[in-house]
């Protein structure tokens, strides 16, 4: 098939280099955006003259044909195409004629590409960011639930001191909360149009790029043709903030994964979100919270890609630039399913809440609190620390709690204990009390932070 460069060519481009070139068979992708594309840039054409109001009639007639045609299966994206811009192309100009052939007047796959992509990855941040308000949703309904589920909070994997499962979910919330706001800051700074940058220096067209910019929604033009054809920081970015989302999805699939385990069974996941074993008839296993796990670094992966793609590319396009596409591609795909997965997990699963209160129990995390009980009391704090060292160590070697120490063993420590020190040192207590903001004890401040929040976005 003619290329849309071929007249300075006088052989037939090499079988192997056509498949090695082409990029239709992931490009496809780009078709809507495409569409939209050209049917902004006909309007400006005829807007400024360089085309007629018939043509321009005739251009975009054809390509909301072609793209209903599509839409309903009649036109397949296949065939001989180098890329989806040549398939639209090719398309418009067998359906009516020379006015097809000029809606490529001045543009350049360089510049009409790297609109595709920006329409594409603006799309996809929106979509992203809704995929995570109803993660955030979700999570903020577990919080919710659980004000008073008391739990083990952790460092270094070893029971630290109490919290509730509210406020352990709510570190998650904040991280992906952090998250779409991430989307929403790539959003604004890369909402610039590049169209009407030409291969790289304008054109001598009397093009209206502010026209184009608003036709499609964008806050303007690009400053600098050169920037506008070779700049991909804005998929380096989503890219990033896709990376960290699949970071933040890991970790919180870690948790799962442990409290899931037969040591802990803080967590009963729902049957529709574990598999069995082939061999071993009693086995639950958290295989969607472990594949999740296992992708983040499918994500990394497409990140320092394309990193390593762009570092040494000279100005202004080159060929390279089409490797943006396909990792990028992957990377959307896997970070949104991940988003609804761990979503729909979160919703099924049943929390454990008498196992999780014991396990913090058993923990001695409240340990901190009866070193404190010291401190009121009037004893420095180092000492208290000591004192209650030698407290658990002796809880250890009888295989008690703090709680069930008698008071007796507590008073040969120090007689500043006294019967009150059960009430100190349990677990409502010692979530309670801890009510600077930020703590578990300022949880229902949070929440309504939280409330507020998701409300906005609703409203957004």
């Amino acid at each position: 098939m003619a290329q849309l460069w071929g007249g300075r060519f006088t052989k037939e481009t090499d079988q192997l280099v056509y498949q090695f070139n082409q990029s239709l068979g992931f490009d496809k992708r780009l078709f809507e955006q495409d569409i939209r594309g050209s049917l902004a840039h006909a309007g400006m054409l005829a807007a400024q003259g360089i085309i007629t109001g018939e043509e321009r009639d005739e251009i975009m007639e054809g390509l909301e044909g072609i793209l209903k045609d599509v839409s309903d299966g009649k036109l397949k994206l296949e065939g001989e195409y180098e890329d989806i811009h040549s398939f639209v192309e090719a398309n418009l100009t067998e359906r009516i004629g020379d006015a097809g052939k000029k809606l490529h007047t001045g543009r350049s796959r360089n510049d009409q590409v790297a609109l595709d992509m920006r329409l594409y990855i603006r799309d996809e941040i929106d979509e992203t960011k809704d995929l995570l308000a109803d993660l955030l949703r979700a999570i903020y309904e577990i919080c919710d639930q659980n004000r008073e589920t008391y739990m083990p909070g952790f460092t270094h994997l070893q029971k630290a001191q109490p919290v509730t499962l509210a406020h352990h979910f709510g570190a998650y919330f904040e991280m992906f909360k952090r998250d779409l706001e991430r989307l929403s800051s790539i959003r604004d700074r890369m909402n610039l149009c590049p169209l009407g940058s030409g291969a790289l220096a304008g054109t001598t067209y009397p093009l209206d790029r502010a026209y184009t910019a608003e036709l499609l929604g964008f806050d303007g033009p690009c400053e600098n043709s050169m920037d506008g054809v070779s700049d991909r920081d804005y998929v380096l970015e989503y890219l990033n903030s896709l990376a960290v989302t699949m970071m933040h999805l890991s970790r919180l699939s870690e948790e799962f994964i442990i409290w899931n385990s037969n040591e802990y069974r803080f967590v009963e996941l729902d049957d529709t979100y574990a598999t069995g074993s082939s061999i071993m008839p009693q086995k639950k296993n958290p295989d969607i919270a472990e594949l999740i796990r296992g992708k983040t670094g499918r994500v990394y992966g497409a990140l320092m890609s394309l990193l390593t793609t762009m570092k040494g590319l000279p100005l202004a396009y080159d060929k390279d630039m089409q490797e943006d596409k396909e990792l990028t591609f992957d990377a959307i795909d896997t970070t949104k399913g991940c988003i609804q997965l761990m979503k729909g997990m979160i919703e099924t699963s049943s929390f454990r809440k008498d196992r999780m209160e014991e396990s913090a129990k058993h923990g001695f995390t409240n340990a901190t609190d009866a070193a404190d009980y010291l401190v009121r009391k009037g004893m420095p704090f180092r000492d208290a620390h000591g004192v209650i060292g030698r407290i658990v160590l002796r809880c250890l070697d009888e295989g008690l709690k703090l709680d069930d120490l008698p008071l007796t063993e507590w008073q040969k420590e120090s007689s500043l204990f006294d019967g009150d020190i059960y009430d100190a040192i349990s677990m409502k207590t010692c979530v309670d009390r801890r009510t600077t903001k930020g703590a578990p004890g300022a949880i229902d401040q949070e929440l309504a932070n939280a409330k507020a929040y998701l409300d906005q976005l609703k409203e957004d």
